[in-house]
């Protein structure tokens, strides 16, 4: 399949308009190239994190208490609210991450945790894991003019924004 060809997806939309003339099948070119796309990068991520041995949960965790910035701390709130989950699963993640002593948590005098820091050696772990992962997603998309990905990614913005 060239680049910008004809693909399945078409020859879908193309016999449901066959099929079912009566139903609106202009949406099938957008959505189900979407999903496939979607799947084709989750699983991508799935083996590309697998063969740096970190789960995603963790990933995300480190990742986002290193683009944080100095000193790659941040209260639970925050956390949850950046990582997209539940404050139960992020107190999951902090568990995990600071058994593997990645992270490390200060704690209120009741026992809370009042804020989560990466520790030098999770700082050193998503410093190295994070130039692999963003070259292994840059070659996903390496195909693409970079005008192609400036037009795609103002498309995709205002897709979700739609949303």
């Amino acid at each position: 399949m060239g680049h910008g060809g004809r693909d399945a997806v078409d020859e879908i939309a193309e016999q449901w308009a066959r099929e079912r003339p009566d139903v609106p099948v202009g949406a099938i070119g957008v959505v189900a190239r979407v999903l496939r796309i979607a799947k084709a990068f989750a699983d991508h991520r799935r083996r590309t994190l697998a063969a740096l041995g970190i789960d995603s949960a963790t990933f995300d965790l480190l990742a986002t208490l290193r683009r944080s910035g100095a000193p790659f701390r941040m209260t639970p709130a925050e956390l949850t609210q950046a990582c997209l989950v539940t404050g139960g699963a992020i107190s999951q993640r902090v568990a995990r991450a600071e058994a593997a002593g990645l992270v490390e948590t200060r704690r209120t005098t009741g026992g809370h945790t009042s804020a989560v820091e990466l520790t030098p050696a999770g700082r050193e772990r998503i410093d190295r894991d994070i130039a692999e992962f963003l070259a292994a997603e840059e070659r996903l998309i390496a195909h693409l003019a970079p005008e192609e990905r400036g037009e795609l990614t103002r498309l995709l913005r205002a897709l979700n924004a739609g949303l």
